[in-house]
């Protein structure tokens, strides 16, 4: 448990029995204790901590929650304040507001040091089997800015979940069957046989990219002419098999050198080679789910919510896109996830209700499957968008991308915004070695203290024992301000896991390297008095683990230097 939810427990026990002490003396009238919030007040004036329980009780009690919370507080604390509680206050419309004496929070910075480069983690997330799901691009193309984003989400959420207590996998979905795996091979076909000088058409609905060019001439330089004889359909399967290999492969590394890699890279063929596809189609038939119509099989999406019956298996009888996903997801369950969390493009919002209503209807749990769906991204430079890629011809690739600005700046930047919000991409800014540049900013942070204690070492003063360091000395405000933000990273991890938001962590970390530059500047670490050179140093210490946790969370590297 940490510091600030042992604290908050303490709290709410004492409110809960000051509320039953005021209602066995009859001056107020409730039930039961209604879930009531402890959390930081807006305003730093208004003390460390602020209750909602007042409020929360005047429907039950029919009194007004400032008369509420004037009975609680003739309860509490009768006998003797307890040594962390300075004074307890009402507030606003009714807020109990907590003010904590000065050693509570050197207390909570001794407890975090305590805990050493595990601080911050929590169990929150009590081990439940999560998949998040994020990527998953079509194997017929290089990975592009929209992807990147996609990467930078999900690999965080993930790494920030795990750190919370969850048990996460992360997985790629490979659409390595459909109609877009047919379209490739008609595509490399093309392009091969126009190597050879053969005037073919090339396919109205092809992949244009420079890619597909550089793949057949790789196959041809490998395997030569030996397609030129043989019949269409082995030609393409040939094709395609060479280059999905190399497609993925190239789609493994570019991930890799972003920092991410997957647990498990799942295959949709394999669903349709085990028979899962067509399974999970009679399944739905026998909850009496299917409709036949055409020579087709629906689902029957409008008896669940859905605006139409949706095509699951087409006329010809081969299986549409969407009943393959529904399989893909009944096997995630199967596999025993019991949350799944897939991040997709927003041009997938119409696929979000079908999928769910789909799995409702297999009797699945429909609210454990959460998609969030990410908005456009647009890359800026010298003031003007940039719209092509030398290479992919149509979109700048994630490895242009890379070789521009480089794995931290690319993935701190994705992550800085909420997945929901457009969002502009400024290349200039995360090139500049400035402290304009968010990421740039927080390294520095980091790289700063670790200057500060190599200084030390140079001078023989090494981290003082525990025992021996005075936390109570920390009274500045600056040195104040930085400690309650720092306590509070176990929470916002926390809860950066259950809002599946990682702009969390790069909010936080930014304001936590904000309020060290202002303690910076206001406090002289070294050659201080000794006891206070110690405490300063130590507070030093926490805050760059913080710094290189929140870093290291979002695939960002935290430099000794820079």
């Amino acid at each position: 448990m940490n510091w600030l939810e042992e604290t908050r427990q303490e709290l709410r026990k004492d409110l809960t029995q000051a509320a039953e002490a005021a209602r066995a003396a009859g001056e107020i009238s409730f039930e039961t204790v209604p879930d009531f919030v402890i959390e930081r007040p807006r305003e730093k004036a208004h003390g460390d901590f602020a209750a909602n329980m007042a409020m929360l009780m005047s429907r039950q009690a029919k009194m007004p929650p400032r008369k509420i919370a004037e009975a609680i507080l003739a309860h509490l604390y009768k006998e003797e304040t307890p040594l962390w509680v300075e004074n307890v206050e009402i507030a606003g419309a009714g807020f109990i507001n907590f003010r904590m004496q000065a050693h509570w929070l050197t207390d909570g910075l001794a407890d975090a040091v305590g805990q050493g480069k595990s601080f911050g983690e929590s169990n929150a997330g009590g081990g439940q089997k999560v998949n998040v799901e994020f990527v998953s691009a079509n194997p017929t193309g290089e990975l592009h800015l929209g992807n990147a984003r996609g990467a930078a989400i999900g690999d965080s959420l993930a790494n920030i979940m795990q750190a919370a207590g969850y048990d996460v996998t992360r997985e790629y979905y490979i659409n390595d069957a459909g109609k877009q795996i047919e379209n490739f091979g008609l595509s490399l076909e093309a392009r091969y046989l126009q190597q050879f000088e053969q005037n073919v058409p090339f396919p109205e609905d092809g992949y244009h990219g420079e890619d597909i060019i550089t793949t057949v001439k790789e196959y041809i330089a490998a395997e030569g002419d030996k397609l030129l004889e043989t019949q269409p359909a082995e030609r393409q399967a040939e094709l395609i098999r060479y280059a999905l290999a190399r497609k993925i492969g190239a789609i493994r590394e570019a991930l890799a050198h972003y920092g991410v890699e997957y647990d498990v890279w799942f295959s949709e063929q394999t669903l349709h080679d085990g028979g899962e596809v067509l399974g999970a189609v009679q399944k739905l038939k026998e909850e009496g789910a299917v409709i036949e119509q055409d020579g087709a099989l629906w689902f029957a999406a409008d008896k669940f919510g859905c605006e139409k019956p949706e095509v699951l298996v087409r006329a010809n009888g081969i299986p549409t896109y969407y009943a393959a996903d529904i399989a893909y997801h009944k096997n995630k369950y199967e596999r025993g996830f019991t949350r799944l969390i897939n991040i997709w493009g927003a041009d997938h919002h119409g696929h979000v209700a079908r999928l769910k209503a789909a799995l409702s209807a297999l009797g699945y749990p429909a609210d454990e499957l959460e998609i969030i769906l990410m908005q456009l991204v647009r890359l800026f430079s010298g003031g003007e968008i940039m719209r092509m890629s030398k290479r992919a011809g149509t979109y700048v690739t994630l490895e242009e991308l890379l070789a521009e600005v480089g794995k931290d700046a690319a993935r701190f930047f994705f992550v800085m915004r909420s997945a929901d919000s457009q969002m502009d991409f400024d290349l200039d800014l995360a090139k500049s070695q400035s402290m304009d540049n968010p990421v740039y900013y927080v390294q520095y942070a980091h790289a700063r203290i670790n200057s500060i204690i190599n200084q030390a070492a140079e001078q023989g003063i090494q981290l003082a024992a525990l025992e021996n360091v005075n936390f109570g000395l920390l009274t500045d405000e600056t040195e104040r301000d930085l400690l309650r933000r720092l306590l509070e990273l176990p929470d916002e991890i926390a809860q950066a896991a259950v809002q599946e938001a990682p702009h969390r962590i790069a909010a936080y970390v930014m304001e936590l390297s904000a309020l060290f530059h202002s303690f910076y500047g206001a406090c002289r670490v070294l050659g201080v008095e000794q006891d206070l050179q110690a405490a300063r140093l130590w507070l030093c210490r926490v805050t760059a683990d913080a710094v290189a946790k929140c870093l290291g969370l979002l695939g960002v590297s935290a430099p000794q230097k820079m």
